[in-house]
């Protein structure tokens, strides 16, 4: 009663109070926002120097790349369980009910929890490294082994790193918790580029040991992470207090908490791993079904697993990640609302969320699809007619899997979880049925149409169960993604016509340099073009309010 008295007592902030609030929780989005989207420019530029160096092996590298990363992702998702949201929660709470000593504790206690964790999920990695290489690379695997391994030093670490980010993320000091990812970023792409120049360039040559100093890299770049962490909490005068915290006033069990937590958090992490688990599918399947119907190399396969995979999830991340932005923005205002029984306000909101989606989504989509040529030139090399086809069907693909991302998690905030869940498996289900005979009729074609049909059908009934809950107006938000579609087509006309000019200038197929010049100005002239129209339709405000008409104002239209 006195916990619930006393966080009473804090929601009745004064203004300058509130005000704090504010300006803490804006310098927390554009410290973790800044962080991430220089993260993931890092994480797309390395791709350039590193497939170069690769040399002839660039194609065969950046699969067994993306083999042992797919995997490692997945152990990751699996080793957190949600744990670093749950820490944030409970250091937030124990500090507004003036209990400090009390966090300290806890954040001790889970330290403990997940380094066992991190140690059980970075043993089975290592141990399963040669079954888990075969499932996902075929029978002549045996390179992608030590890649398994040294992914698994990472996720030793990981659990344990991810408890000291919730805890600065409870006291809403994000710069530490932004730093910490920003510079394991950094450290990351350093050795990854410095390892593979010295083994490519100066060294032996041997590409596969290139790729496991890349994937090693991981595991150094988290140590980097762990140093910032440390050093802010020195600063901070927290370490000490969480090595010997003081006398506490409430109880606590760090096990109750981690059982609590992984019951929420299994839907939420088997629903939200979806793409991760359909590309293992894709992986394992293609590289254990192709030898059936076809007579390439181990080695070959390799090149048409980048093709259709590894090279384009590269850049298609990208722009999931921009989906996943916009779910885990509206997701705590769908939550409140549905809590507080706004019905009005959460049909509004989830079909404002759709409109959004598609004004952001579908001119990137369109966009890097109209311009795959000099895109995949930039990173990679002059496609040929398979690598543009299947770079542009997978680019066109992401819009679905965004949608995905955005359609799942309200069900799941609104409990219906197991609801979420039952679609989820039947998409899954869906997804194994067909993708061997796709494979084995459509070759290279076959794990995206697979992955296509199957999210057609999940994607469609997270969205009937959503009007069905919500009763969001279908009318208003498809008259909202029209006009989002018109202006797509105003861009698509345009970027046609600049690379059409650009192509007169630069020839038929121009090398990287000019590339980058035929992205730059035909994407720039399609985007001007995009937001000029948006903004004399209105559009601007109606999907970013004031912000909107600031930006409308900066650009002068």
């Amino acid at each position: 009663m006195e916990d619930s008295e006393k966080i009473m007592n804090t929601g009745q902030q004064s203004p300058k109070t509130a005000a704090k609030s504010k300006d803490q929780m804006l310098s927390g989005a554009a410290w973790r926002t800044g962080a991430d989207m220089i993260g993931k420019i890092l994480g797309v530029i390395y791709i350039i120097p590193w497939y170069a160096w690769m040399g002839r092996f660039g194609n065969e590298a950046n699969s067994l790349f993306s083999m042992g990363y797919n995997i490692y992702a997945l152990f990751l998702l699996i080793s957190t369980v949600g744990i670093p949201a749950a820490i944030a929660r409970e250091v937030s709470r124990y500090n507004t009910l003036d209990d400090p000593n009390m966090a300290y504790r806890l954040v001790r206690q889970m330290l403990g929890v997940m380094l066992v964790l991190g140690i059980v999920a970075s043993g089975l990695m290592f141990f399963l490294a040669g079954p888990l290489s075969a499932l996902v690379g075929g029978k002549d695997s045996a390179d992608l082994i030590p890649v398994m391994k040294s992914l698994a030093l990472a996720v030793l670490i990981f659990p344990s790193m991810s408890v000291i980010r919730g805890y600065f993320q409870g006291l809403n000091q994000v710069k530490a918790y932004a730093m910490s990812q920003l510079l394991e970023q950094i450290v990351r792409v350093i050795w990854m580029l410095a390892a593979t120049f010295a083994i490519m360039k100066l060294g032996s040559h041997n590409w596969k040991n290139a790729v496991t100093q890349s994937t090693l890299a991981a595991f150094i770049g988290m140590l980097g992470s762990y140093a910032v962490l440390f050093y802010y909490l020195q600063k901070s005068g927290n370490l000490n207090k969480l090595i010997n915290p003081g006398p506490v006033k409430s109880k606590i069990n760090a096990l109750e908490i981690f059982r609590s937590t992984l019951h929420t958090a299994i839907p939420f992490i088997v629903i939200g791993s979806a793409i991760q688990i359909f590309k293992i599918i894709d992986n394992s399947t293609f590289m254990n079904m192709m030898p059936w119907v076809t007579n390439y190399s181990h080695n070959e396969l390799l090149v048409l697993m980048s093709y259709f995979s590894a090279n384009t999830d590269k850049l298609t991340m990208v722009l999931l990640g921009v989906a996943l932005t916009l779910g885990s923005v509206s997701d705590p205002l769908i939550t409140e609302h549905y809590v507080q029984g706004n019905r009005r306000e959460l049909a509004t909101l989830v079909g404002y969320n759709f409109q959004l989606y598609v004004g952001f989504m579908l001119p990137a989509v369109i966009g890097m699809s109209l311009l795959t040529k000099p895109i995949y030139t930039i990173f990679y090399q002059i496609p040929s007619g398979l690598q543009s086809s299947l770079f542009v069907f997978a680019i066109l693909q992401t819009f679905l899997l965004g949608l995905y991302m955005i359609v799942y998690p309200p069900l799941t905030v609104m409990d219906h979880k197991r609801l979420a869940m039952r679609i989820f498996t039947l998409t899954l289900v869906i997804k194994l049925v067909l993708q061997v005979p796709m494979i084995l009729i459509f070759h290279t074609y076959g794990p995206l149409l697979a992955t296509t049909v199957s999210f057609l059908v999940g994607v469609f009934l997270f969205i009937r169960k959503l009007h069905e809950l919500t009763h969001f107006s279908i009318k208003n938000t498809v008259r909202g993604i029209q006009g989002a579609t018109l202006l797509t087509g105003f861009m698509a006309i345009v970027v046609i016509i600049v690379e059409i000019i650009l192509g007169f200038i630069f020839g038929k197929s121009p090398g990287r340099i000019a590339s980058v010049f035929i992205a730059a100005f035909a994407g720039g002239a399609g985007f001007y073009t995009y937001l000029w129209f948006a903004a004399k339709l209105g559009l601007l405000e109606k999907w970013f309010g004031p912000r909107g008409l600031s930006l409308r104002r900066k650009l002068h239209i």
